[in-house]
């Protein structure tokens, strides 16, 4: 574990320099030890891919005393009981209608659209962090027949829902934003809710998978067109 100082009021706790699911076991022992904890003074506690920001008060404690608060915590996480992580299963409607990239990727890759779809849902991915808006979860790893880089130009518009990859990474678009991964379907779920916990229904620690629904199903489950 490194520290470093990432603001007058905050600390970064950097575990590890590539993605990697026992680091980031490591991270999120952690985040639920100092949560459980509910430690006076510490504002945010954010969990990453490969660290761990702490927002505290600077006026109860320093930069040091936070590092020295957190060896203290990780010396003793490893005997902390394991948790065992939620599984999701989350419902996709893949097709071009709704799917903008999936035919690029299909052809990027040499492959049909069916064996896209059959790769990309035929693994479990685990939620590593939520970031860049309110429950985007980002998710690895995507299997690496069907890794695409972003787009070029990303997109003024990304639909609400929309199941997409970039590279390695998986991720939904909770509400519309501009984007530039590549979409191959969208979920009639909501991602964004502020009656539950964390105000998303994905958590860091997650267990996801993706079922593949059809249109008539997806417009059932309250999807959107």
């Amino acid at each position: 574990m490194r520290s470093e100082i990432a603001a007058v009021d905050a600390l970064l706790l950097r575990f590890g320099e590539a993605i990697d699911p026992a680091v980031s076991d490591h991270i999120l022992a952690l985040y639920r030890a100092l949560k459980s904890a509910e430690i006076t003074g510490f504002i945010e506690i954010i969990p990453a891919y490969t660290t761990l920001y702490i927002q505290f008060d600077p006026r109860r404690y320093t930069h040091e005393a936070v590092a020295s608060i957190m060896q203290e915590y990780e010396a003793r996480i490893d005997r902390e009981s394991a948790v065992a992580p939620r599984t999701l299963t989350i419902p996709v409607y893949y097709d071009t209608e709704v799917g903008w990239d999936l035919e690029q990727v299909a052809d990027a890759h040499d492959l049909g659209i069916e064996e896209i779809i059959a790769l990309h849902s035929g693994r479990t991915y685990r939620v590593y962090m939520i970031g860049f808006m309110p429950g985007f979860g980002y998710m690895g790893e995507v299997d690496d027949r069907i890794a695409t880089p972003r787009l070029a130009t990303p997109r003024a518009d990304i639909p609400a829902r929309s199941v997409a990859i970039a590279n390695t990474q998986c991720a939904i678009y909770p509400m519309v934003s501009p984007g530039g991964w590549n979409i191959l379907g969208r979920t009639p779920l909501e991602l964004f809710d502020p009656s539950l916990k964390g105000f998303s229904l994905l958590r860091p620690g997650d267990q996801v998978t993706f079922e593949p629904i059809d249109r008539e199903r997806f417009l059932e489950l309250g999807g959107e067109l």
